[in-house]
Formats: C-alpha cells, structure tokens, sequence
C-alpha cells in the first residue's frame, strides 16, 4: 500500500467528510486530467493541494464540489450525498465573483436567500457572518467601492454564511499583494479554527502552503495523481513569527524537494 492509500484508510477512520479513491477525470476529447487520484480531509483538517499549474487541482475541488463528475474512482463528500447537504460545502473562487450591484450584505445573503430564507430571517447570521471577517462597517458598501482583499473577505463571509461542513478554496489569494495575503492567511486559519471546518485548500505557492496547512499533498503534471504528502508539525493557530522560523524554512524545502522530484518523476514518464 502507498502513502496516499494509507493516508486515506487513516483518515477515512476519522469520519472523513472527503474521501477520494482511484479518481480519473477524463474530457470528452480524451485528455486524462486526473490519473487514481487518491486522498481525504478529516473532519477540521485543514490541507492544501500544491502542484503545476494545469495539473488538475481545481478538477479536484469541481469534482468533490458536485460541479463535475469523474470517470473512474469512488468520491465521499457532502455536496455528493443528497441535494440538501449542498449547505454544507461553501467554494471560494480565485475571483470573488460578487454581484456588481448588491451591496456586501446582499451577496452574503444571497445562498440563504437561494435556499429560500428571507432577509429579516437571515439578518443575524449575515450581519454576523460579515462581522466575522472585519467588514461590519461595510455591509452597505458595493464591490467597487471595496479594495481586493475587502472583496475577498466578502466572499468568505458569503461561504461562511451557510455554516458549512467543508470549505474548498481555489487559489483565492492569488491576485493579492504581499502583505494583504499574508494577513488574511492568518485570518483563514482563525476562521477555520472558529468555524471547526475541513479544508482543502489549491495553491500554487509552497510558502503558503506550509504556512497554512497541516498536510501539503503535491500532484505531478497532467494527469495530475498524489505524489507526496508534508505533514505540517506545526501547532496552531500559526503566528508570523513561524514565517521566519528554522522550522518553516525546513519545511519549505521538504515540500520543494517533493514538487520537484514529481516534475522529474513525470519526465521520466512522458
């Protein structure tokens, strides 16, 4: 047995909500993007998924989101269960994909507002789903009026809003400066704590990576499939002190040296 099948038989122990064995993902004009793609996310875990870009990490959330379906392999997850444990499973895209002309508290209303709650019923949760990212002085704002990790938070707070079991999230902090990202690492780790959420979580940066997660799994070049897993020995909530630290340098490098040795692995392959 590999190390990602144990991986999974441990966690799946766990009462894991994700669960995937043996995927493949297949497009209509036979490209392979996802080869016996095998892992979990335990109930509060939180783990990253690293790897080239077009490797199939965002396949993965689609697939365990309900917004695809694979084509061989065995998927565990709420969104998969029944149509109404759709609520517990929130995305967060890359773009925060926010209404134009609603205000911040309209688009964190809104997938309550979907499921049929009306505003006067959702007041409490929206209001404090919007406090819980810093925004409660700007729940009337619009998105044009918000700076990008603003609109970010907003659209956590919309996933958030639900209450949700599982969190997936597409590289949401890509398009953010430096210090921006950074900080709203550190408030995803708070939120995540808060909330007691399982995450899985796409990058493409190891330092973030390292500095979120308590396991990085590392895919190899299309057709993406597990290659290594870095256990984050790191207690939380992480603090910016561990970002300097000889012990997220030694990390770093270990998760690294596992993306590379995938690159070389799929060299030898192609």
């Amino acid at each position: 047995m590999n190390d990602a099948a144990r991986a999974v038989d441990h966690l799946v122990a766990a009462a894991s909500p994700i669960e995937l064995q043996g995927v493949a993902k297949r497009y209509g004009r036979g490209t392979l993007a996802l080869q016996d793609v095998s892992l979990a996310v335990g109930a509060q875990e939180f783990v990253s998924l690293l790897g080239p870009s077009g490797c199939g990490k965002s396949t993965v959330l689609r697939l365990i989101a309900g917004l695809d379906t694979p084509s061989e392999g065995r998927i565990r997850a709420p969104a998969l269960a029944a149509a109404s444990a759709t609520a517990d499973t929130a995305f967060v895209f890359q773009d925060p994909t926010l209404m134009p002309w609603a205000s911040v508290f309209d688009n964190v209303w809104l997938p309550l507002r979907l499921a049929g709650q009306s505003k006067g019923q959702s007041m409490a949760s929206v209001r404090r789903a919007i406090a819980s990212v810093g925004l409660a002085e700007f729940e009337s704002a619009f998105p044009a009026e918000l700076s990008g990790g603003m609109r970010m938070r907003a659209s956590i707070a919309r996933a958030l809003v639900t209450q949700p079991r599982v969190l997936l999230m597409d590289e949401p902090f890509a398009a953010l400066d430096e210090i921006t990202r950074q900080r709203l690492n550190g408030d995803l780790l708070a939120w995540w704590q808060s909330a007691g959420l399982a995450v899985l979580f796409v990058t493409h940066s190891v330092f973030e990576a390292v500095f979120l997660s308590q396991r990085v799994l590392v895919m190899s070049a299309r057709p993406g499939r597990i290659t290594a897993e870095v256990h984050i020995d790191e207690p939380t909530p992480r603090t910016p002190e561990f970002r300097t630290s000889l012990r997220y340098a030694q990390a770093c490098r270990e998760v690294s040296q596992a993306l590379e040795a995938a690159h070389v692995e799929q060299g030898c392959r192609s």
